[in-house]
Order: structure tokens, then C-alpha cells, then sequence
């Protein structure tokens, strides 16, 4: 897979390429991950899920397997104690209002409706098989497309979107030129990680609670706990130093946790619950199905009069989670009309939940989709039509970006995919029995700032460490955390010891939003500094001298390297076990401890604004090459350039991966993913890694990250913007556009699978 990246500035360790520091631990099996956990006499706890789509538990017959060997308790809503509902949706809070066992109703099928704990999982499972449920079912609403389904605008829900409207756009729209009225679906879609969901729960003599959740924001979780349970945050330690992959679906406690933390409560003993890979696609919800219908105007030469998006996406009976088809809809062209609006469909589903770039995925889909339909209407080249609609200012709030090298973007990817190849007739390019096409598309994610602290210390040993309650959800966060450390105190990233993912070190925001490398690496910037500072003010009184630098460890008089004393020197001779500095980005109305507390846990009102005064967004132009085989309809991707402006590159090394990483989700949306669901039963037919379709080595092609960023000062001091959700974006739409260069054929119902082609 080839690259553009390149370091930032020679000798930097900031901005190098750099191996992950923690790669070896996982590749030797010593990385620390939730389920690997074993408390003394922890005890195993197995889910018991309902069958049914709705309608309510008739019948637990806990004593049909209470005798069963090794079983210690039967959980159900005829014995369960109280657990409070979670705040729900805020950032801090629960992804979900459900919590388990509290009543009879089943709300979907799949829905946690008991569960068994014995000595031994084989016991746990042997019983939970066994355990006999009955149920009074009733009819059920099994998704977005059943005919029972009521789209309702999400405010009368209770849901936030973000919708938005400025000019005349049905009177533009009446007068444009030119309109297309289109339709664009996007199936039920699953995380899917590597690492399943797992709870080991651990209640103190003193009743404090200690957790191993793979949770990709320890803090927020601890602030779930603590409603869910009714206990002080200081009881609470949430630990996750490793996470096998999350893609959102780790971003906050889901109600198994609850299951777990409950049943070491009643048993007496530690409870380790992991959830089976079926239970996976029930346990939380995926990314939304969702409908967008787009009325896009424009004049003859490709300036866009107006758009009218309406916007629909499926949630639980208990909650309104939005999927914002319009996110991107209202800040990507300059469109003089515009309105986009927002349903929701109350269906017998689990809550759905965040999956990578929610909102974005999906907008870009459907409007990138709907340019490349407007460009062919009007014969022109994709690219010439976007950048006649260009803005320089965010269209809906009016700011102007930061930063905005899209038009660059665009031209590396003509560059890279040989653009000229692509002919504007589509069906026209073959490779004996395979038809060619190249399309393209844009994206955009939005940079996102909150609370984060870090402490950075030189020990008495001269060892330098970074502590954060951040968690490496597998982007690389330990690697950079060092590397950060390492620019200022002058040693190698190597040899920077960092601890991560703990609730007992300082405290630091969601990993999701493509935002903690942002929060957390300009605060370990500034710990360090002072780190530094005080380190040169003792090195001056020792070696006499003003003019100091660090460097291996050590600070140095430049041009004297005899005169040099180690960082441990220097730390004795401070008289302390340590010099360290906790330090924050909080603002300055964050006062008193409880101002504090609530901005890391996201239930502050204060004011956290990165940027009056700028739009701040990371940009993607996707370019694609499919060939498909016009006997079979099977698509096969054969190129794709993904060209990025991401800011400054801290490791440009990881970046590449993790755009790569979203480059291939973005593929697997296009072209495979969907959940199967049984119309009466509301069941998920496919709920497995065998049925539920993912890409493979085989499905992947060469995939060449080109980095036209620059350094965003506004976005960030250090220079960076988001990296890990950006990747996803306009993927599928590039994909869906080269299958119409390839065959003529429009699919705007994802996934594009053969028989939609033939």
C-alpha cells in the first residue's frame, strides 16, 4: 500500500513515522484486554436473550435449572433488585435507557431477558441453554421498511437534529433548470469488532466497585455506573488499557455491564460476563437503517439552486437516536436554498448506536451519490461540478473554515487515479468480459474539542512517563502519547513509559469522534513543558550556565557536552521523588473540583467552544476503480486512492492506518454489509461473522493514502485535526459512482450486491 506521508520536520520525533511502542505486547499475547481478567473466585455469568420480537416474559422457570451443576443464581425481572435508568445520549451517558431484568416487556428480539451464573463457564452456558422461557408475543414492527413503521419528526420523539434551513427552497427548487427527486437507503449495520464485549465485575468489603470493561471512555462509564447503581464516582474504577477494536460500539457501558455489575452484587463474588458473538448484534445497536430522499435543483451551468433532504432512521421503542442523514448535506457545497430534515421510526430493535462517522457515513452517501447523478444529467466532470459549487465559508454557520485543502485533494487524486482514463460514458470501458469504471466522491468529519488532563513525570530513575484516562481503542494512542512526551524532554519515544485507559489516572474524554489525539496530546505537550522548565531551572543552578537544552535524557550545555547531568540527578537533587505535572485544557470558568467532575463526566454546561470564530473540519476526496463482471454482476474494487487533509500528521505511520481502516468499512458498506431480518419474528437471521459479510483480504485492493493537510492551528495548537472517522466518509458513495461509470446501472439501496446489478 503505498503512501505520501512524510515526517513533519527532520529529527522530530512528532510528526516521524513510528512503529507502535505497544505492538510487541500484543503480538506476544501480553496485551491486557477486559475478558482476559481473573479476580479470586470470580464466577462466570451467560446471557439468556428473548426469541420473540415483542410482546412480554410469561414465564422464567428459574427452578428448572437452579439444580444444575455449579449454578449459583438465576437472574430475572421476578428476583433482579432495582438499578436506576442511565442518562441517555449526552456525552457521559448511557447509549441506551434499557436496563435489564427491571420488567416483563420485551421491546426486541435479542433483548437480555435473564441470566445464569455458575462456577464454570461450561456450567453457565449448559444452563442458560436450558433455562425455560415462555412468552406472550405480539405483533411486531421489525425495521424501517415495515409496512406498520411511522416516520415522525424526531422533536416529537424527544430527539436532537440538526436540522437546518435558510432561503426559499421550495420556490427554488419549483424554479430550478434542472431537478432530480431521489431515494437512498442504507441497511442495519453492525461494529463487528475483533474483541467482543466483555464485563468482569468486582464488588469491595466496602462497597466500592472495580470494572474491566473494554470501554472506550473509562470516565463516561464511571459516570453510568454510578446512575445506574446510585454509588459516589470515587467508589468507582473502570480499567481498559486495551480494546479490540470498538468502532463506537464501546463508547459507553451497555446494559450487559449492568447484568454483570448486578450479579456479582447478589452472588457474593466477582462475575466475569462475556458476550457470545450472536448476542453481539442485540447486546447494542449498530449503525441505524436508514432513507434519505433528496430534491437537489440547479441551472444549466451546475450551480446549485437548492436542496430538500428529508431524512429517516429507525430507533428502539425506549429511546430516539438519530442518525443524521443531513450532517453533511449543509456544510459541503454553497447552496443559496436549502432544508434538511429529520424522522425517526419507532421499531422492536435494540437502541442504535454509534458506528464509525455517525451522521457522516451516511449524509455523504446519499448526497455525493446524488452529485454524481446531477453531473451526469448535465454532462459534467464530477469534479468540475464540485468545485463550481465551492464554498469558503461553512454554509450553515456561516463561519469560515480553518482550513480547507479539498481542492488540493482533488487534484492528488486525479493525479493518483489516472482520471483521464475515466470515460463519461458509462458501459464503454471493458476489460474482456469486465466492465471498468472510475468514480469519485468528497468527505468530511468535523474537529471536536473537550476536557482532557494528562500527568507527566520523570521519575528518580530518569524514567519518563505519561498517565491519561484515555483509552488506545487500536489507533495508536500509546505510540503518540510517547512520541508527544518525547518532542519536549529530548528522549526517545521508546523509552517514554505511558499508562492508559484507568480511571485512577487523570482524567480524559471519549476516544470516538476523532477527537482524543486533539484533546490529549496538546495537554501532554504542555505537561512536559513545564516538566522541562523546572528540570532546566535546577540544571541551571547546577552547571551555572542559562543557555540549556535536552537532549538523550540528559540537559546538556550546548557545544559543551561534558557539561551535561541526567534527568535522575536532577530529580534527587530536587529533593522529590519525582517532577510531574498534571496539567488540563479546561476553560476558565471551570472553577471549583465539582466543575470539574462534571465536564471530564459531559454533563457541564460550560462553555467548551474550540473556535468562534472558524469552522473546523478534516476533508477526503475518495477516487475509485471497479471492474464488474457483466455475466455475474460481482463487483470487484480494484484501486482506491483515498487523498486527505487531516492537519499536521503526529505519526503519520498510524494515520495511514487508520484511514486505511476506514477506507475499508467505507468498502464493506458498499458492497456487503447488511443485517438479514426476519419481517415477522424481528429477528436478525444473519447474526454471525459467517453471515453477516465483512471484507476480506480478498476483497481489498492496493489502497494509496495521500496526505495533502497542513498544520491547523486553529483546530488544534499542536497543528493536528481528525484522522480515524474521516476515512469512512464518501467512501461508499466513490464506489456506488464507479459501478454506474462501469455499468450504467444506478444502485442507490446499499449494498450493491449482484443481483442488483444483473
Amino acid at each position: 500500500m503505498a503512501t505520501a506521508f512524510t515526517p513533519t520536520r527532520a529529527g522530530s520525533p512528532l510528526g516521524r513515522p513510528t512503529d507502535r511502542i505497544d505492538g510487541p505486547r500484543k503480538v506476544g499475547g501480553h496485551a491486557d484486554y477486559a475478558a482476559e481478567h481473573f479476580p479470586p473466585g470470580v464466577v462466570h455469568a451467560v446471557l439468556v436473550q428473548s426469541t420473540v420480537g415483542n410482546g412480554r416474559v410469561a414465564r422464567v422457570d428459574h427452578a428448572s435449572v437452579e439444580s444444575m451443576p455449579g449454578v449459583l443464581a438465576v437472574i430475572s425481572h421476578r428476583n433482579a433488585p432495582k438499578i436506576a435508568t442511565p442518562k441517555v445520549f449526552p456525552m457521559g451517558a448511557a447509549a441506551s435507557s434499557f436496563v435489564p431484568f427491571q420488567d416483563d416487556r420485551v421491546r426486541y428480539n435479542g433483548q437480555h431477558v435473564a441470566l445464569v451464573v455458575a462456577d464454570t463457564l461450561e456450567h453457565a452456558t449448559a444452563a442458560g441453554r436450558a433455562l425455560a422461557v415462555e412468552y406472550a408475543p405480539e405483533p411486531a414492527v421489525s425495521g424501517i421498511a415495515d409496512p406498520k413503521a411511522e416516520p415522525k419528526p424526531a422533536a416529537d420523539f424527544g430527539g436532537q437534529a440538526p436540522d437546518a434551513e435558510w432561503g426559499d427552497p421550495d420556490a427554488a427548487l419549483a424554479d430550478a433548470p434542472v431537478r432530480l427527486d431521489l431515494r437512498y437507503t442504507t441497511p442495519r449495520e453492525y461494529n463487528a469488532p475483533i474483541e467482543p464485549h466483555a464485563t468482569v465485575a468486582q464488588w469491595g468489603e466496602d462497597g466500592s466497585l472495580t470494572v474491566w470493561e473494554p470501554s472506550q471512555w473509562v470516565e463516561g462509564a464511571r459516570q453510568v455506573f454510578s446512575e445506574w447503581f446510585g454509588l459516589p464516582l470515587e467508589k468507582i474504577r473502570v480499567i481498559s488499557p486495551f480494546i479490540g477494536g470498538g468502532f463506537g460500539c464501546k463508547a459507553c457501558p451497555q446494559p450487559h455491564a449492568a447484568a454483570a455489575v448486578l450479579a456479582a452484587k447478589m452472588v457474593g463474588r466477582p462475575v466475569k460476563l462475556a458476550v457470545t458473538r450472536p448476542q453481539m448484534f442485540t447486546s447494542h445497536g449498530g449503525r441505524a437503517a436508514t432513507r434519505q430522499t433528496l430534491s437537489i435543483g440547479a441551472d444549466r451551468d451546475g450551480k446549485l439552486q437548492a436542496i430538500v433532504q428529508e431524512s429517516v432512521n429507525e430507533t428502539s421503542l425506549d429511546d430516539a437516536f438519530v442518525e443524521p442523514g443531513g450532517s453533511v448535506t449543509a456544510l459541503m457545497y454553497g447552496v443559496p436554498n436549502l432544508r434538511t430534515t429529520h424522522k425517526l421510526v419507532r421499531c422492536n430493535v435494540v437502541t442504535p448506536g454509534w458506528m464509525r462517522a455517525p451522521g457522516e457515513a451516511v449524509s455523504s452517501f446519499a448526497l455525493e451519490c446524488a452529485m454524481d447523478e446531477l453531473a451526469h444529467e448535465l454532462g459534467l466532470d464530477p469534479i468540475e461540478l464540485r468545485l463550481r459549487n465551492w464554498t469558503d465559508t461553512d454554509p450553515h454557520g456561516g463561519k469560515p473554515w480553518s482550513t480547507r485543502r479539498l481542492r488540493e485533494a482533488y487534484e492528488a487524486g486525479v493525479r493518483a487515479i489516472g482520471w483521464e482514463r475515466r470515460s463519461t460514458t458509462p458501459r464503454s470501458v471493458r476489460e474482456g468480459r469486465k466492465l471498468v469504471g472510475i468514480g469519485m466522491a468528497a468527505g468530511t468529519y468535523p474537529v471536536m474539542r473537550t476536557p482532557s488532563e494528562a500527568l507527566v513525570r520523570v521519575t528518580a530513575d530518569g524514567e519518563v512517563q505519561v498517565e491519561s484516562g484515555g483509552t488506545d481503542i487500536g489507533t495508536g494512542l500509546y505510540t503518540i502519547c510517547a512520541q508527544t512526551a518525547a518532542e519536549v524532554l529530548g528522549v526517545d519515544a521508546a523509552d517514554v513509559r505511558v499508562r492508559l485507559g484507568d480511571t485512577e489516572l487523570a482524567r480524559a474524554p471519549l476516544a470516538g469522534g476523532s477527537q482524543l489525539s486533539g484533546d490529549l496530546l496538546p495537554v501532554i505537550h504542555g505537561a512536559a513543558e513545564r516538566v522541562r522548565d523546572e528540570l532546566l531551572q535546577i540544571a541551571a543552578r547546577e552547571l551555572q550556565a542559562n543557555d540549556l537544552a535536552v537532549e538523550g535524557g540528559r540537559v546538556i550545555v550546548p557545544g559543551d557536552p561534558s557539561r551535561a547531568v541526567g534527568f535522575a540527578d536532577l530529580v534527587r537533587r530536587s529533593g522529590k521523588n519525582a517532577i510531574e505535572v498534571l496539567h488540563d485544557n479546561l476553560p476558565p470558568d471551570a472553577n471549583s473540583e465539582e466543575d470539574r467532575r462534571l465536564t471530564f463526566n459531559g454533563v457541564s454546561k460550560l462553555d467548551f467552544d474550540p473556535s468562534p470564530n472558524y469552522a473546523m473540519h478534516s476533508w477526503q476526496a475518495s477516487f475509485v476503480e471497479v471492474h464488474v463482471d457483466e455475466d455475474f454482476g460481482t463487483v470487484r474494487v480494484k484501486r482506491i486512492v483515498s487523498a486527505v487533509d487531516c492537519g499536521r500528521l503526529y505519526n503519520p505511520k498510524t494515520a495511514e492506518s487508520q484511514i486505511q481502516g476506514g477506507v475499508i468499512m467505507g468498502l464493506g458498506m458498499a458492497l456487503l454489509e447488511a443485517a438479514e431480518v426476519d419481517p415477522t419474528s424481528a429477528r436478525i437471521t444473519n447474526n454471525n461473522l459467517a453471515e453477516y459479510m465483512l471484507p476480506v483480504h480478498a476483497d481489498v485492493p492496493d489502497i494509496e493514502v495521500i496526505s495533502v493537510g497542513e498544520p491547523d492551528y486553529e483546530a488544534n495548537p499542536l497543528g493536528g485535526k481528525c484522522v480515524g472517522e474521516l476515512g469512512i466518509t464518501g467512501i461508499a458513495a466513490a464506489i456506488a459512482n464507479a459501478v454506474f461509470n462501469a455499468t450504467g446501472k444506478r444502485v442507490r439501496d446499499l449494498p450493491i450486491t449482484l443481483e442488483k446489478l444483473i
